[in-house]
This record gives structure tokens, sequence and C-alpha cells, in this order.
């Protein structure tokens, strides 16, 4: 392969345990954003595009595996070790309600039309929060072969994708009856799975082995095999014609999605990268990693060199806004210390 221009990211420090998940809101009015889930029990969330950091939602006394944000990154949500799924404020950082589950909860993910919540954990059980009724019981379904480890919607939220942690495949459920009515087959458990901003793809890591499905027929499109075994992968957004995967090696590759041919290395984490996701419009893609780092790589030409490579703020515990812009646009977001544990 032809040596590539050496791409240099922008560097979120902030965390203090690895970064185990990430997402990124649409475009809002106020630009986009993107939230962190690491295993130090505070969701952070940033600037999309700059990196910088916003504020961060604490009040979790576990790990934090799973997060998100609405269409309107007005809420967000985390699903932790400590029991629990929490609704936030994503303006100003206030714990709006907190779900009590029975054991760690590894995913979370809001409804299209943001009412609804959806978690699945180490129970086996997906449960279903209307965020309109919050002290109302969840909806249940309860015959999941084994412990979650991803969730999402499909179909204007008429159908609920899962996958296990300690088997292969990708359960597709009709939410309606509570049924299984399709089954992915994978070798491998599947680490992660993105539905495409389009509703075309469904896109899965198990192993060392990217697949994409087709979302309406539920057949395999494409499957590519991995220099390594990979945690994440990533379809570009906007034309489809690119995606991004990452693992166990520390590198994030770049590869065509039609050819499967890899076009570009990324090295730069100091670990394992556990979750990679891209921006609304496809112009960059965060990667975390068990390193406690976020880093943000820009398609393409890059628009940047080293010395504008400035790391996004952000530290654990007290914490100072580094973009005065962010804090115009969201005025009053604070650090919440109800329940917090030293």
């Amino acid at each position: 392969m032809d040596k590539k221009k050496v791409a240099v990211p922008l560097v979120c420090h902030g965390h203090s345990r690895p970064v185990v998940d990430l997402f990124y809101s649409p475009v809002t009015p106020d630009g986009f954003f993107v939230i962190s889930a690491s295993k130090d029990s505070s969701p952070m969330l940033r600037n999309g595009e700059t990196g910088d950091w916003v504020g961060t939602f604490e009040g979790h006394k576990g790990a934090v595996w799973s997060c998100c944000l609405d269409t309107n990154a007005l809420r967000a949500a985390s699903g932790s070790a400590d029991f629990s799924a929490k609704l936030w404020d994503a303006l100003t950082g206030d714990e709006l309600h907190s779900f009590e589950h029975k054991h760690i909860v590894r995913a979370c993910t809001f409804s299209e039309d943001t009412h609804l919540l959806l978690t699945g954990g180490v129970e086996k059980i997906l449960r279903i929060f209307d965020l309109n009724r919050p002290d109302a019981p969840p909806r249940e379904v309860d015959n999941s072969p084994g412990s979650i480890r991803t969730v999402a919607w499909l179909h204007s939220d008429q159908t609920i994708l899962s996958s296990c942690t300690e088997i292969g495949g990708v359960r597709l459920w009709d939410v309606r009856s509570g049924k299984i009515v399709q089954t992915l087959e994978t070798n491998s458990p599947v680490t992660s799975a993105e539905v495409s901003r389009d509703g075309r793809y469904i896109t899965t890591a198990d192993g060392s082995t990217v697949k994409f499905w087709d979302a309406n027929h539920f057949g395999l499109v494409k499957s590519y095999d991995m220099p390594c075994n990979v945690e994440s992968a990533s379809l570009e957004p906007k034309f489809g014609n690119k995606f991004v995967a990452g693992g166990e090696d520390m590198w994030i590759r770049v590869f065509d999605f039609h050819t499967g041919e890899q076009t570009g290395c990324n090295k730069g984490h100091h670990g394992p990268v556990h979750c990679l996701r891209f921006s609304p419009e496809g112009e960059s893609y965060a990667s975390g990693s068990e390193d406690g780092t976020i880093r943000i790589w820009q398609m393409g030409p890059a628009s940047h060199d080293e010395n504008d490579s400035v790391p996004g703020n952000g530290t654990t515990g007290k914490v100072k806004v580094s973009a005065d812009d962010i804090a115009r646009k969201i005025e009053g977001f604070h650090i919440t210390r109800e329940g917090e544990t030293t």
C-alpha cells in the first residue's frame, strides 16, 4: 500500500478509565455533539466537531457501559454497572430519572421518536421505558438467549435489534409481539451493531469480521475479514462508500465499502480500540480506547496541521469549559453533585 499522509487527530482527554462507548447526535441548531461512556462512571458531553468538553454527567456509582443522545441532543441516557440506566438533561447536566435494574446495564438507546428508552444487559431482558411516564413499569421482553451486549431500533421503532455477550448472531425482535422474527448468524459474538442513518444497512463487528446486512430484507450484503479482532465498526453516513474498524491491535483502519480495500491506517491509541463512530455528516469519526482517550479523526485531506491539534479539554473531578462559544450555546450546564461518592 502506498505510504499515506499521517493523520493527526484531535485528542480528547478527561476520562480516567477506558472509553467503551461513543454516540453522536444528529446535527442540531447548535451543531452536533458526541457523548462518551467510560468505566470511570462519568459520561462526558463534547462538541462533536472540535472535541471541546461541554459537561460531565455525575451520579453513577459504577462503570458506564453505554450512552446515547436524543434527536435534538436535549437529553442523554446512560447504562451502568451500578444496576441503573439514567436519563439526563443534556443542557443542565441534571439527572431527570434513574431506571433501576437487577443487574448490569450494558446497552441503552432512545427510540427514533425519542419517547422510549430501550435497555439491555446481564439480566437477558430487553426493557422499554416510556419517557412520558418514567415512573411506570417498563415493558419487558425476557427471552433473550444470552446476556445483552448491544441494542438498536429499526423500522420506525417497530423492530428491536440485539446482540449477546457470549453467543454469536444478531436478533431482530418484533416490538408488538415481543418475538424474534429473524436472526443474523455470525460465528463470534457481535461486539458492535450500528444501523445506518438511511436505515439501509446494519453494520456488525464479530471476531475478525465486519459484516453489512440489508436492514429491510436481512440478507448478508458484504463480509470482510479484518487483520485482527475488531470491537467496533462504523459506516460513513453520507455517501456510504467507506467504513472504519478498530480493535485489539490499537490501529484504526479505513476501508472502501464496495471492495473492502484498506485505504488508510491511523495509529495513535495506546490501548485496544473499543468504539468507533462517524460524525453525522461523515467528515470525521471518533474512536474511544482502553487508554482513556477519545480521538477525532478527519476524513480526506487534513484541514489542520499538528500545531492545531490541541487536545479537547476535560479532566476528572473539577472541569473547566475550554471553548467560550460552546459555553455560550449551552449556558448553565453544571456538574450535579447529588449522590456523589468519593
